[in-house]
């Protein structure tokens, strides 16, 4: 397993054009990637699971991958996430 954390810099947050990109760039992968928010753990292959997270512009979240391509998950959700999902941040 490997995690890592990010705060969302996107001014509109995980609306959903960014989770699409996510979800639909996470959905290659094998691994189970989930993203911790709070007291929430919510798939990242789920676009229905990210779109009721609500998360906001600035707020903390943890991406855990656990599987076998579990660190080239990791990179992909890394770089998509320090892009602000290719928005303006």
């Amino acid at each position: 397993m490997v995690a890592k954390d990010f705060i969302i810099k996107n001014k509109t947050g995980l609306h959903m054009r960014p989770a699409q990109v996510l979800v639909s760039e996470m959905s290659k992968f094998s691994a189970d990637v989930t993203i911790q928010c709070g007291e929430k753990a919510i798939n990242a292959k789920s676009m229905m699971g990210l779109m009721a997270a609500c998360i906001q512009c600035g707020a903390r979240v943890t991406v855990i991958c656990a599987g076998t391509d579990e660190q080239a998950a990791l990179d992909k959700a890394s770089e998509i996430m320090e892009s602000g999902f290719g928005e303006e941040i």
